[in-house]
């Protein structure tokens, strides 16, 4: 049963390492990752949690290593309508039934790869609407579904950011959001497995290891070729949702 345990907890881990990876190269975030993945195994309250906990500490690594680059207009007027709607979108998923919220997670996140596919014909202008509608959007759909920083940072793209102010803006946005929907959540009742709450001993550094990685590599990998995957991922989860059970 021990080594069963050890197993869970290190996969998480190397799951962890990729999704911090991937989320900071993207500037997506980890959740964009952790979610379909551990949604397979756990509840979708549970999967929240252990993503939204993840994900925050992934933020502070985003804050932390490219600090220099933080806009604070942008995060003011993404962050304050992005941490009301937040409240909101988490405070549903204890209210609805929790197979209808995976077909509806699904839906998402095929019409979200199907999005990401043809983004380039789109285009917001730049001004306090725009990042007023983009923080309530994201923060939505990171309270219910864990997965509001791919929209959060098509609302960005449209400031023309360079890279390393787009990932710390974006980061330090995602940290208002990710503490409010932490803490809502624990507010609601979520529980976490006795397991995972020690298995974070783990996951922190682990998540912090995939944000280094990142730094390292922000300048050379073509986001327009590393978000077509990320979209593909996401189009395969959202079927796996969507239509299986």
């Amino acid at each position: 049963m021990f080594n069963v345990f050890m197993e869970e907890i290190l996969l998480i881990a190397v799951l962890t390492i990729i999704a911090s990876w991937v989320g900071t190269l993207s500037g997506f975030g980890s959740s964009t990752v952790l979610v379909p993945v551990l949604l397979i195994f756990y509840p979708l309250p549970e999967t929240l949690l252990l993503a939204g906990i993840l994900h925050w500490f992934n933020d502070i690594w985003k804050v932390s290593l490219f600090r220099k680059g933080i806009k604070w207009k942008l995060i003011l007027s993404f962050g304050i309508p992005g941490m009301l709607a937040t409240i909101f979108g988490a405070s549903l998923i204890f209210s609805a039934p929790e197979e209808i919220l995976s077909r509806v997670l699904g839906a998402f996140l095929v019409a979200y790869a199907l999005y990401l596919l043809v983004q380039h014909k789109f285009k917001v202008p730049t001004s306090i609407p725009t990042a007023v509608t983009g923080g309530a959007l994201s923060g939505f759909f990171a309270g219910i579904f864990g997965l509001g920083g791919a929209i959060r940072i098509d609302f960005l793209t449209a400031y023309n950011l360079p890279n390393v102010v787009y990932i710390a803006t974006a980061g330090a946005i995602g940290l208002v959001v990710d503490s409010t929907r932490v803490v809502t959540y624990l507010a609601e009742g979520s529980l976490m497995d006795q397991g995972l709450w020690f298995g974070l001993l783990l996951f922190v550094p682990a998540s912090f290891l995939g944000a280094k990685l990142a730094q390292k590599m922000v300048k050379k990998i073509p986001q327009k070729q590393f978000r077509l995957v990320i979209a593909l991922f996401l189009l395969v989860a959202g079927v796996k949702f969507l239509f299986l059970p």
